[in-house]
């Protein structure tokens, strides 16, 4: 009776503590606005899962930022890429919140950031304070929201962590109110013919799966022939009430004959493992069409955290003569859902399609390294550089080499090296190693020279080359003209650009002085804030010097005054 009675507490004791595993009372808004969502937490991304929720910032930048709780800034960041301008704040209830894509910080955090970007003379900087140094309270303005590094329009980039492991956590679990009512949206069905002399719908490989709605709401498939071992994949996504965005699923759960087989959820997961992502996926499918199938099935090569309960990794054994009922159960974050219905009969039927891997004189071991010689460049695959074997496309150049192409991932750097020894020494101070995109055109890879080789370190299987930039860098000014008067100017900005390898560097000077100027390279855009101060003279002149990645340069130079 006693351990009768310690069981059930102890079991009301675990469903309590699963209640309050997040605290949904603590935290306040990161914005004064109704938080509507331009992207969620375990969204779909390129290589990776989204490690938080976008906040639509109204399409405008300026709008402040509050910090959430109580706590000490633990690094602010500002590069041109990636978050941009973003800051980091731990709290002391053992969680740190994450702030990025911001027009700027508060005045007494930017003046913090600022004198290091002074003392660097860099724009780009990251600073870690020390605990306590830069203490913030909860509902303190910490910066405006804008629109700095990788993002495509202003929005607040918004993550709650783990201030141990830095693992990430859906935002949504701590209480913060959106409003959504509108349920996922199922796009389209595959089913995949996993083992060997497995069919599904007389394919051996990839076959889409009709269906429709139906009165109650729920989707119903066609029916199914099947035999061996298959795996099914969805193409959803889900949308937020007052927003249009395609934003990724809360979870989905597959049964099969009413047992579950598969579940998985976007509660948290590790940066460590994010770039699963690509197993999660159908990656040759997403190279040829660009769109996303998430299978239900995990694959060996999987290493995602994010499943509750697997049976048989997901895959179903389908047997002759059996009929088999699977349902699909796909939700938001707040619960709305989606059902599917998929009959599979146990059939085996002629093949109407017959896809054989093509096959090629080059086989990937994935667990082994591999190194193979293309006249023009030699390449290294380290171990574990791919998923999984498979066949590899190459073709030998004399500057130009093929690697297969985009629709395998690779989940490690490789190194290409090609010979530059036909080469002066001064053609290649010109030269760099180059991706081939559409239409062939080239894009800048990171190009370390070594005497007669150069290397570049990529993650991405396409064609490369080495390619020739002779031309330096453009600058001219945007927003003021020669000798001109910029007394009731805030800022000056330049232009610039390069036409191939891309801007490298820059930096400036105002009558002599090293000046911060924000490279913002989504508009090619150079900007002084005249706030910084240090002008003392009523003709200024200010020189801008901007190089390229192989070395060209210009110096641009303009007198204006000023008092």
């Amino acid at each position: 009776m006693k351990k009768t009675a310690f069981g059930l507490l102890f079991l009301l004791c675990a469903v309590v503590m699963a209640q309050d595993k997040y605290p949904t009372d603590t935290f306040r808004s990161p914005m004064d606005i109704p938080l509507i969502l331009a992207g969620s937490f375990g969204e779909l991304r390129s290589n990776h899962f989204h490690s938080g929720i976008d906040i639509k910032t109204q399409q405008r930048q300026g709008l402040p930022i509050y910090a959430i709780g109580e706590g000490t800034v633990t690094r602010i960041k500002i590069a041109h890429w990636g978050y941009g301008k973003v800051i980091y704040i731990a709290h002391p209830n053992g969680y740190t919140s994450v702030y990025g894509h911001l027009q700027k910080f508060s005045p007494e955090i930017e003046a913090y950031i600022k004198k290091v970007q002074y003392q660097k003379k860099s724009y780009e900087v990251e600073v870690f304070p020390d605990f306590g140094e830069v203490k913030v309270e909860k509902g303190q303005i910490i910066a405006y929201g804008g629109n700095s590094g990788s993002s495509s329009g202003p929005h607040l980039h918004f993550e709650i962590r783990s201030s141990v492991s830095e693992k990430p956590t859906n935002p949504l679990l701590y209480g913060f109110d959106v409003l959504d009512a509108t349920n996922p949206s199922l796009v389209k069905i595959f089913g995949y013919a996993l083992s060997e002399n497995a069919q599904i719908n007389q394919s051996n490989n990839r076959a889409a799966i009709n269906f429709k709605r139906q009165k109650d709401g729920t989707f119903l498939a066609d029916k199914v022939s099947a035999i061996g071992t298959i795996g099914l994949g969805i193409v959803a996504f889900d949308r937020q009430d007052l927003a249009a965005n395609k934003n990724g699923l809360y979870s989905v759960m597959q049964t099969v004959n009413g047992r579950v087989y598969s579940e998985f959820d976007f509660e948290t997961f590790s940066f460590t493992e994010s770039r699963y992502i690509n197993t999660f996926i159908d990656y040759d499918y997403y190279g040829r069409y660009r769109q996303k199938i998430q299978k239900l099935f995990k694959t060996l090569s999987n290493k995602l955290s994010i499943y509750n309960q697997l049976y048989s990794d997901g895959k179903i054994e389908i047997k002759e003569g059996l009929d088999y009922n699977v349902e699909l159960l796909i939700k938001d974050f707040h619960g709305n859902k989606v059902k599917v219905i998929i009959p599979i009969q146990g059939k085996k039927e002629t093949l109407k399609s017959n896809d054989q891997e093509e096959k090629t004189d080059n086989y990937i071991i994935a667990k082994k390294p591999n190194n193979y010689d293309l006249g023009a460049a030699k390449v290294y695959f380290p171990s574990n550089t791919f998923y999984d074997n498979f066949y590899i496309d190459l073709k030998k150049g004399n500057d130009t080499v093929t690697i297969h192409n985009s629709r395998v991932a690779a989940h490690r750097n490789f190194t290409i090296t090609f010979d530059v020894s036909k080469y002066s020494t001064q053609e290649r101070k010109q030269l760099f190693v180059a991706r081939l995109g559409k239409k062939n055109k080239p894009s800048y890879a990171s190009t370390f020279k070594r005497g007669k080789t150069f290397t570049t370190r990529t993650r991405n299987l396409g064609t490369y080359t080495l390619a020739k930039d002779s031309v330096a860098p453009k600058v001219k000014a945007s927003n003021f003209k020669e000798k001109q008067w910029l007394n009731n100017y805030s800022y000056l900005r330049l232009h610039i650009s390069d036409d191939l390898s891309g801007i490298n560097t820059y930096s400036a000077t105002l009558n002599g002085e090293w000046i911060l100027m924000e490279y913002e390279p989504k508009k090619n855009s150079l900007t002084y804030n005249f706030d910084d101060k240090i002008l003392d003279k009523k003709e200024c002149k200010l020189e801008v010097e901007v190089t390229d990645n192989v070395g060209n340069k210009t110096i641009f130079t303009s007198t204006f005054h000023r008092k």
